[in-house]
C-alpha cells in the first residue's frame, strides 16, 4: 500500500486538516500544543512539505493521537486480521526510516504493533512529550544494531534484544552500523 510521494503528501495534508477540525482546534492551536510552527502545519496540510517521522510524532502528540492512529483509517476495521499487502506504509523523506502499521486498524485495543525498517545511519529524534507520560513501548530489534538514545543512557540492541520504556522522556532511535535495522514498536497507549 505503499503511495507515490505525491500522493502520500496529499493524503497526510488532508488527514491533518481533518484530525485537526475533529479536534476543533486552529492552527495556532495545534502550533501550541505541537511545538510545530503554524506556518509548517499550513503547509503540511496544502501538501507543499513532507513532515520528517519526528515532527509528525509532534503533531500527533498535539492531536492527542499516536502516529499509528494517524495513519488509521475513520472507519471501524471488518477484520481482526492484517494481511501484510494491506498493511499502511508510511516512509519519512529526510531519513529513510519505513514505518508499517502492523496491527489490524480499528480494533478496541490500547496496543499498536508497528514494524520499521531503519536504514544505515539513520537517527530519528523524538522531543519530551508531557501527553505520553502513559504511554510505554517495547522496542524489539530483529536485524541490524540499534541504539536507543535516552536522556541518561544509551541502550546498544542487538537481534533479539527487547527494551521497554515509557515515551514521555525525550529519546533517539539511532542506527550506528553500516546496514538496515528492523525492529518492531509495541506501543501501549494505557497502562
Amino acid at each position: 500500500m505503499e503511495n507515490s510521494d505525491s500522493e502520500l503528501e496529499l493524503a497526510i495534508g488532508e488527514r491533518l486538516r481533518t484530525l485537526r477540525a475533529a479536534g476543533g482546534l486552529t492552527l495556532e492551536q495545534l502550533a501550541d500544543r505541537s511545538g510545530v510552527s503554524r506556518a509548517m502545519i499550513s503547509r503540511i496540510e496544502r501538501a507543499e512539505a513532507s513532515p520528517t517521522a519526528a515532527l509528525l510524532a509532534r503533531l500527533c502528540e498535539g492531536l492527542g493521537l499516536t502516529l499509528s492512529a494517524f495513519f488509521a483509517p475513520d472507519e471501524p476495521s471488518s477484520s481482526p486480521l492484517s494481511k501484510r499487502p494491506e498493511q499502511r506504509l508510511w516512509r519519512d523523506q529526510t531519513t529513510g526510516y519505513l514505518r508499517r502499521s502492523v496491527s489490524p486498524p480499528g480494533m478496541p485495543s490500547p496496543v499498536d504493533i508497528v514494524e520499521i525498517d531503519f536504514p544505515a545511519g539513520a537517527r530519528v529524534s523524538f522531543p519530551p512529550r508531557e501527553e505520553s507520560r502513559v504511554m510505554t513501548q517495547h522496542v524489539w530489534l530483529f536485524e541490524g544494531v540499534l541504539d536507543m538514545v535516552l536522556p541518561d543512557v544509551t541502550y546498544r540492541l542487538q537481534p533479539g534484544d527487547c527494551l521497554f520504556m515509557d515515551i514521555g522522556d525525550a529519546f533517539d532511535f539511532h542506527n550506528p552500523s553500516g546496514k538496515p535495522a528492523r525492529y518492531a514498536v509495541i506501543l501501549n497507549r494505557g497502562r
